[in-house]
C-alpha cells in the first residue's frame, strides 16, 4: 500500500504561485505599466496645472477628494488613492478579479504618487503658477490634457479606478450606456462641488466634464481619417474596375433589390482616405451619372492597405 504525500499549504501556495509567474507575458506586461505611467502622467499633469489651483473639479472620486483636500488639507493624492480601495474591492468581484485589480491599482497608485511630486514641483520649476487666471482656458486646457492622457490608459486595459468602476458595473446590469451613466455620477459629484466652491465653479466642470469625453475619444480611437462609401449603380464592372484602378482600394460589391421600384441593381461598398472622396465623386459621376451614393464617417480603419490590425496589450 501507497502512502500519499500531502504537500504543506506554504509549498501548494508557493506552487501555485510560481505557475501564475510563468505564465505572464512579462514583455506585454510591461508595455502595459509603460501605457499606464505614461497616461498617469499626463493626467495628472492637466489635474494639477489647470483644475487643482482653480477649484475645478473633475467629477468622480477626483472630485471628492478635491473637496475634502480644500476642508481638511489633506494630500489630494493620498485621499484619491485612499477613496479608491472600495471600489477596486467592488472591481474585483464583477470586473476581472485579480487582473483588472493589478492595473487598476497600478494606474491608481502611479497617478496618486504623480499628482503629490508635480504639485509640489509646479511651484518650484514654473515662472508663475498657476498659469493663467482664466477659468475658461483652464477648464478647457485641462480638459483636453486629462482626456488625451486617459487614452493610453485605456490602451493598456486598466482604468484609472474611482466613478469608471461603478460606472461599468451599472452599464452591465442595467444596460445603459456608459457615456450616460460617467455623466450622471461624475455629474453629481461635480453639482455637490458647488456647495463647496460655489456654482459658476460646478459650470466649468460640467464643461470641463464634456470636453474631458471628447479628449478621451480622440487619444483612444484617432482622428476620423477615412470614409466608407456605398454606392448604387446600374454599372457594376466599369465602376469597381474604375475605383480600384485609380483609387488603389478594393471594392466589396452584392446585388441589391430597390424596395420601391424592385429593380434589381448592384451595391458597392469602398473604403478610401478622405483626400481620397473628390476623386471618387467624380469617377461616380463619369461612370454612372445615376448612381445613388452615400457616405459615412469611419472613425477607424485597420487590414490590408490601412492600419495594421495589432492586438491591445
Amino acid at each position: 500500500m501507497r502512502a500519499t504525500v500531502v504537500a504543506p499549504s506554504g509549498l501548494r501556495l508557493f506552487s501555485s504561485i510560481n505557475t501564475l509567474v510563468k505564465h505572464i507575458d512579462w514583455h506585454k506586461e510591461l508595455v502595459s505599466a509603460a501605457y499606464i505611467v505614461l497616461g498617469a502622467s499626463i493626467m495628472s499633469a492637466g489635474f494639477s496645472l489647470f483644475w487643482v489651483p482653480h477649484n475645478i473639479s473633475a467629477g468622480g472620486v477626483t472630485g471628492i477628494a478635491l473637496m475634502v483636500s480644500t476642508v481638511t488639507s489633506l494630500s489630494l493624492g493620498l485621499l484619491y488613492w485612499l477613496l479608491n480601495i472600495p471600489m477596486l474591492i467592488i472591481g474585483f468581484f464583477y470586473l476581472g478579479r485579480w487582473k483588472f485589480v493589478g492595473r487598476t491599482l497600478f494606474a491608481s497608485t502611479m497617478y496618486a504618487t504623480i499628482f503629490d511630486f508635480q504639485m509640489a514641483m509646479w511651484p518650484k520649476l514654473l515662472p508663475a503658477f498657476p498659469l493663467s487666471d482664466d477659468l475658461l482656458l483652464n477648464t478647457i486646457y485641462g480638459a483636453v490634457v486629462m482626456g488625451l492622457g486617459f487614452g493610453p490608459v485605456l490602451r493598456a486595459g486598466a482604468t484609472m479606478g474611482g466613478t469608471s468602476v461603478i460606472g461599468r458595473v451599472i452599464q452591465m446590469k442595467t444596460g445603459i450606456p456608459l457615456s450616460q451613466v460617467y455623466f450622471y455620477t461624475d455629474g453629481l459629484t461635480i453639482l455637490a462641488s458647488g456647495l463647496v466652491f460655489g456654482y459658476d465653479i460646478a459650470l466649468y466642470g460640467y464643461l470641463g466634464l464634456f470636453l474631458n469625453g471628447m479628449a478621451a475619444d480622440y487619444s483612444l480611437e484617432g482622428a476620423s481619417r477615412a470614409r466608407t462609401v456605398t454606392i448604387i449603380t446600374d454599372n457594376l464592372e466599369e465602376m469597381k474596375l474604375m475605383l480600384m484602378h485609380k483609387l488603389g482600394r478594393t471594392v466589396t460589391h452584392w446585388e441589391t433589390v430597390g424596395g420601391y421600384s424592385g429593380q434589381t441593381k448592384h451595391a458597392i461598398m469602398v473604403t478610401v482616405y478622405r483626400p481620397q472622396v473628390s476623386n471618387l465623386k467624380s469617377i461616380v459621376a463619369e461612370v454612372d451619372p445615376k448612381a445613388f451614393v452615400t457616405i459615412g464617417v469611419t472613425q477607424s480603419v485597420l487590414g490590408q492597405g490601412f492600419e495594421p490590425i495589432r492586438a491591445r496589450n
